[in-house]
């Protein structure tokens, strides 16, 4: 054995070691110590989390909704507003408003009667359609004169702002950035205001950069179709059926009307969670936060979605032929967080798709060199509902997706057979701590996962308890959850078969 073998156990010794002192250092008392809860008469609650390493604070803002909450026929609404949550308020991206309302809301009302003939099957008059249209046209472009545009951007980015960003997924939509510490007021002020008065400006503008993002995403990407049908096949009824950018026909026909009436439903105080971490104190910024976000309107938490997907009774496949890089995919349906075996379903994608020495890496990539990259990993395309564990593998050149289905199939076999072994188990907690503490190593991160924690546990403290509830997972539960997961009736798989251009494209 060379010297280096030898010390190799004992660096992994004390990187163990070194990770349990830096993670007792974050227990969940040392947290208690520096964190505020509050919960506003509105119905917000609010965390506030001291930690004065810089003069700096960073702030998330998560709403419990995202795209499975888009309403039938308006896939894309919860990224759609998104959008418009940047466009500012009647005070912020406009040059003079008492102008520019009037003409957004004949704007508006010019586009639901153009959109009114548009969708008629019978009685259908094109030339009074064509008029229409120029008829709202016309006033988007009157309305554009009186336009700051990016205001609300350039007053982050002026005021020392960083990161300013948002994202919609399937189950939540997020807003955040980071400023200074001697801008707290400010951000109050901003965050506030564009969850009270929301302008629908630029809003047909903007659903057109929507419907660009999906043809770069999705129509002009073959991975990007082969999940969007994927997900259409494996769920039946659930919204997950839908990608979180929408179908086409669809987004070119939401109205800022439609928009309005989401935001109204979900973006009440009591269906959002705001985490400020950071430079500050409790006691200064929490009477500011409820003096600014205390004036949003208090509602009921918005209710949650009625479907639940049926029992999945056989296999289903699709299949996309074209000149291309071939891929294949198949997802079994899982529960959904709140499961009890939800460690095992993260314990089990640690194992098959942690780095290099992952199984999926070392069988399929490094040992048979069949694919260029594979790995499996559950909640997808959300975790709110129950939903798919993705097996997924790149085949190299010269190999086929059938190669990689065989191969994935025997790592899949692997684990419902065979414990895995102690050092994989031991890994897979280590690297839950790991991940813990990468989060948690600044303040957006910190007010990401504190934040995300509250709205799926009722309590932040839920962050730690992940960690717990793995730590816990034995190789008995690996090996039953794989056995009870992973079975033809819940599969539905997806593949990219490569063929000369020009061949007609197909699918089944």
């Amino acid at each position: 054995m060379s010297p280096t073998h030898r010390r190799r156990p004992i660096f992994v010794a004390l990187f163990v070691t070194l990770f349990a002192l830096s993670l007792a250092a974050q227990d969940v008392a040392s947290f208690e110590k520096r964190i505020t809860v509050k919960t506003l008469k509105n119905g917000l609650t609010v965390l506030v989390m001291e930690r004065p390493e810089a003069p700096v604070f960073s702030f998330h803002i998560v709403v419990d909704a995202g795209s499975a909450q888009d309403p039938k026929g308006g896939s894309g609404l919860a990224h759609m507003f998104e959008h418009m949550a940047f466009k500012g308020t009647p005070k912020i991206g406009t040059t003079n408003w008492a102008k520019e309302k009037p003409l957004l809301d004949q704007l508006e009302k010019a586009y639901q009667e153009y959109d009114f003939e548009k969708r008629k099957i019978v009685g259908r008059d094109e030339a009074k359609i064509k008029a229409l249209e120029a008829k709202w046209r016309a006033l988007q472009d009157q309305a554009e004169q009186y336009i700051k545009q990016d205001e609300f951007g350039e007053i982050v980015e002026n005021a020392g702002g960083v990161g300013l960003n948002a994202s919609t997924g399937s189950d939540v939509t997020r807003y955040y950035y980071s400023l200074p510490a001697n801008q707290t007021e400010l951000f109050a002020y901003l965050e506030s205001e564009r969850l009270i008065r929301p302008v629908y400006r630029q809003f047909y503008k903007e659903r057109d950069v929507v419907l660009e993002e999906r043809r770069m995403r999705t129509d002009s990407s073959p991975i990007g179709r082969l999940i969007e049908q994927l997900l259409a096949a494996a769920f039946t009824a659930h919204p997950y059926q839908v990608s979180g950018v929408g179908w086409h026909s669809e987004i070119s026909s939401v109205t800022a009307t439609e928009a309005e009436e989401f935001f109204k439903t979900y973006y009440k105080p009591s269906n959002m969670i705001l985490a400020v971490v950071g430079d500050v104190k409790a006691a200064t910024i929490l009477p500011l936060i409820e003096r600014y976000f205390g004036r949003i309107p208090a509602g009921p938490k918005a209710p949650e979605l009625k479907t639940i997907e049926p029992d999945q009774i056989g296999e289903r496949t699709i299949t996309i032929r074209e000149a291309t890089q071939p891929w294949y995919i198949e997802g079994y349906k899982r529960p959904a967080y709140t499961d009890p075996d939800d460690a095992v379903y993260d314990a089990i994608s640690d194992i098959l798709s942690s780095g290099r020495t992952s199984r999926m890496y070392r069988s399929l990539v490094r040992d048979k060199k069949i694919a260029l990259q594979a790995g499996g990993f559950g909640g997808f395309p959300g975790n709110k509902y129950p939903n798919l564990f993705l097996f997924f593998a790149i085949p190299s050149q010269g190999k086929t997706p059938t190669d990689v289905q065989t191969a994935i199939r025997e790592e899949i076999e692997r684990l419902k057979n065979e414990d895995v072994t102690d050092e994989e188990l031991n890994r897979v907690k280590t690297n839950a701590k790991a991940n813990l503490l990468r989060g948690l190593a600044n303040n957006q991160g910190l007010a990401i996962q504190l934040s995300t924690a509250q709205l799926r546990y009722g309590d932040w403290r839920g962050l730690f308890q992940e960690v717990e509830r793995i730590d816990k997972v034995t190789k008995a539960d690996i090996r039953r959850v794989a056995n009870k997961t992973f079975v033809a009736n819940r599969r539905t798989v997806g593949i990219i078969e490569n063929v000369p251009a020009g061949a007609a494209k197909g699918g089944n």
